[in-house]
């Protein structure tokens, strides 16, 4: 019998795993396959990588651009590829010897009264007093239901040599929309990018991918669309090293919690406008083990513990904001998605990396959308008020706390411009806090295993719009209506 048993061996379950092992906890992870270096190419924000993981890159980029045009936006923040082998190298060694590694496959588990019975597929009987499912997307044990059906994110990439560079030297290409060889109506019905990393002399990484489609395009589209853009870039690749094809639903709600605890993509962390999850569960592990930790230690509900640490309020208001941005880019033209994003790359860097952050919460993300709605041509506001009726009541909330927070922020600048008499000032040394943790986000694949089939399908939901059974649906539509005419200075 061990505290936890934890159901795979991805780097989002083995930072929780290993976490709960710093905390005294025996620990057992279950995986399919050996401790071995994770599969998936990991990306991630440098400044949102845990201090102990910024030695696990393999590469650093400084110039960090996007394309929403013809010419180049710099991102000016560094972007890192994690080096695989030494990230499960070092989560191992964070771990200690009280981790234990089974392989196998879990089927199923049952909680008979205090402990929690664990089926192998070879008929194993695994004894736990907690069991985290960290499969990946979808779940294993806790699967997620995708409203509408699951929204993915796909991608095909290879890594080989190129003759000629197929993008900026030096440079990472986080975002580009420029597409020249497909015609256009091919872009509007699958809109994709390049996604690029220059891994030094004539070696690249490059992907098409596309960022969220119901239904999403296959592998055999995305690989030829790569060819084709490399070669009418006149950069038609050789000696290949390496492909890779991603496949990822996107649009998780806020789980329900039960007396499984979740982590990770099954969690429904993958962040639904960027993908990005692995260095978020990274950040998220030692809040989350210490939560279960302490839950242990004075005899309560560990599962609960974990979940309300996981996932408090605040967040799970902020998954339905960033659901509706969801519904808004997959209502875009494709042809469009150019034009949302060099809107959005417009904002103050300080907000567009607080957007793609996963702890960021309602009233930042709705004063940043409502600047973009500003910026963005009609074209691209029309989806985004269509998003934003189809779910009045998450609309209407994330107004009103955009309004709140512009109300407060103007009153400090008041209370700035006449500022109070300086209070008589202590002779000794003083001290300044700069409080500017914040909570990071990233890596854009699987725990286990690329998922392309058996996704959870649709499940209907008679209150997916968040309104009560006896609110008067027309009015707050209308309410809405007139919210959004003032914000976009049009007539109704």
């Amino acid at each position: 019998m061990t505290d936890v048993l934890v159901v795979g061996g991805g780097p989002a379950g083995l930072a929780l795993a290993a976490e709960l092992a710093r905390r005294g906890l025996s620990v057992r992870v279950v995986a399919p396959h050996p401790p071995q270096p994770f599969a998936p190419t990991y990306g991630a924000w440098l400044d949102e990588l845990p201090a102990w993981a910024q030695v696990c890159t393999a590469q650093v980029w400084s110039d960090v651009r996007v394309y929403t045009g013809p010419q180049p936006t710099p991102l000016m923040r560094p972007y890192a590829l994690l080096d695989n082998a030494r990230l499960l190298a070092a989560l191992l060694e964070r771990a200690g010897d009280t981790l234990r590694w089974t392989r196998g496959k879990v089927t199923g588990a049952e909680l008979r009264g205090a402990l929690w019975h664990v089926r192998g597929e070879a008929g194993e009987d695994w004894t736990a007093r907690l069991v985290v499912d960290a499969s990946g997307h979808g779940g294993l044990l806790l699967p997620t239901p995708f409203e509408g059906g699951a929204a993915l994110q796909t991608a095909y990439g290879i890594v080989a040599h190129f003759k000629r560079p197929p993008s900026a030297p030096g440079a990472m290409v986080w975002m580009d929309y420029r597409a020249a060889h497909p015609n256009p109506a091919a872009v509007r019905a699958e809109p994709t990018f390049l996604y690029a990393m220059h891994l030094g002399g004539d070696r690249y990484f490059v992907q098409e991918t596309s960022l969220i489609a119901r239904p999403a395009p296959s592998q055999e589209v995305l690989k030829a669309r790569l060819h084709a853009r490399l070669e009418a870039l006149g950069t038609p690749p050789h000696g290949t090293k390496s492909d890779e094809w991603v496949a990822f639903p996107m649009n998780a709600p806020a789980p329900t919690p039960g007396p499984v605890l979740a982590f990770g993509a099954a969690a429904g962390l993958v962040h639904p406008i960027s993908g990005f999850q692995v260095a978020g569960a990274l950040n998220d592990a030692p809040c989350v083990a210490q939560a279960v930790a302490s839950a242990f230690e004075r005899g309560q509900d560990a599962a609960a513990a974990g979940w309300a640490a996981l996932w408090p309020p605040e967040r799970r208001a902020a998954r339905q904001v960033h659901l509706l941005d969801l519904g808004a880019l997959l209502e875009l033209p494709g042809d469009r998605l150019g034009d949302f994003f060099a809107a959005f790359f417009r904002l103050p860097a300080a907000q567009w990396h607080a957007f793609l952050a996963p702890h960021t919460g309602v009233r930042e993300l709705a004063r940043s959308m409502l600047r973009v709605f500003a910026h963005a041509p009609n074209a691209v506001r029309v989806p985004l008020v269509r998003a934003a009726l189809a779910h009045p009541a998450v609309s209407l909330r994330a107004l009103r706390e955009a309004a709140c927070g512009t109300a407060a922020h103007l009153k400090e600048r008041s209370a700035s411009s006449h500022p109070a008499p300086a209070a008589a000032r202590h002779p000794g040394g003083m001290t300044k806090s700069d409080a500017t943790g914040r909570e990071a986000n990233s890596g854009d694949v699987d725990q286990q295993e690329v998922i392309e089939e058996g996704m959870q399908g649709a499940v209907g939901n008679v209150n997916a719009d968040g309104l009560a059974p006896d609110v008067d649906r027309e009015e707050k539509l209308e309410e809405l209506r007139e919210n959004m005419a003032e914000v976009s200075g049009q007539p109704q």
